[in-house]
């Protein structure tokens, strides 16, 4: 217990100093060469602590690159990859299910309809795509809950096959609207938000998406004691005395609240949620406390490396990020696969 204790210690300071190098690191591939000083003393300016930058401000348009450009992308990739990784490990230890994702519940499904009725019916006037889609990914939220009681359902093999309900209507209702409505143009540009891409990262969204996920993310540590307990079945969880209908509903609409809001922003990008608490798992063990923080930031590193190849490897033509993480989560879910069958 105590070498294990060790080992996560030592992973975390890794892990969290690995990201901060990481957020810096990624935001010097692009076009243009820049250093590293220079990004890192165009962000200090910016967030006021300009009188301890290393280098000289930079010209206007390398500033703009940094500052307008790479650097909100790459927050949005720690950001998203945060949430998918912490809605994974949760819905996991709900449904008692090792295969359950971030997109179990039907909000990836909802957050696309609201999106393609943004694009396509132009319903809700100035309403931006990414807004339509974070309010359908709650209504498919709504429906869910509608469809399991207000939550008071007994059974964890409910949760899923309603889930799974729900995704598939708001999968038939995007493919009539875009059928009926779409065009090559904007189908295309649907197909390739949809496929997931953090190429349209900018402050004004960025800002409110990293704000709801950290405010979910750190929110959900409080219930580590109700997941733990969980693993263990719904009934030995409220023999330990946890209010389990309460903690099973706010769980799964904090999960819920930052999955649509890392769909919203950057579409559906796959196996995240899956892979990254199954791999932390082995490190740290079952216990959520370390579990949770731990697949945050691993989550967050994965996406922002995942990002960077994706927008360089073929340059100058983007591959959407999703994409990357299908072909790398394909082979690791077959190994998770033989690892639950053994």
């Amino acid at each position: 217990m105590r070498r294990r204790r060790t080992v996560t210690v030592a992973l975390y300071l890794l892990a969290v100093s690995g990201l901060l190098v990481s957020i810096v690191t990624a935001s010097l591939f692009g076009s243009a060469n820049i250093r590293p000083l220079d990004v890192v003393s165009t962000i200090l300016r910016h967030i006021g602590l300009g009188g301890i930058a290393p280098t000289p401000p930079l010209p206007g348009l390398l500033d703009a690159l940094i500052w307008e450009s790479r650097f909100p992308r790459v927050l949005l990739a720690v950001a998203v990859g945060m949430a998918l990784a912490v809605s994974g490990a949760v819905l996991q230890a709900v449904t008692r299910n090792p295969l359950a994702d971030p997109y179990l519940l039907g909000v990836s499904s909802g957050a696309s309809t609201g999106a393609v009725a943004v694009l396509l019916l132009g319903i809700g006037g100035s309403i931006s795509l990414s807004t339509g889609a974070f309010v359908g990914g709650l209504v498919s939220f709504g429906l869910l809950l509608l469809l399991l009681g207000g939550g008071r359902v007994a059974s964890p093999s409910r949760v899923v096959l309603t889930g799974v309900l729900v995704s598939q209507f708001f999968a038939g209702v995007t493919s009539v609207i875009l059928m009926v409505n779409g065009d090559a143009n904007s189908t295309r540009g649907f197909t390739y938000w949809l496929l997931g891409t953090l190429g349209g990262a900018r402050w004004e969204g960025v800002t409110v998406t990293v704000l709801v996920i950290l405010v979910g993310v750190i929110a959900i540590q409080f219930f580590a004691p109700a997941l733990d307990a969980f693993t263990f079945g719904w009934d030995s969880a409220a023999a330990l005395g946890i209010n389990v209908t309460a903690a099973r509903i706010w769980l799964m609409v904090l999960t819920s609240v930052i999955t649509a809001a890392a769909v919203a922003a950057s579409g559906a990008i796959g196996f995240i949620g899956l892979l990254i608490p199954h791999g932390v798992r082995v490190v740290t063990g079952p216990t959520h406390r370390s579990l949770l923080p731990l697949s945050a930031i691993i989550g967050a590193l994965f996406l922002i490396w995942v990002d960077v190849f994706a927008r360089t490897a073929f340059a100058p033509h983007e591959l959407p990020a999703g994409v990357i993480t299908a072909l790398l989560g394909a082979p690791a879910f077959a190994l998770v696969l033989k690892r639950l069958e053994s």
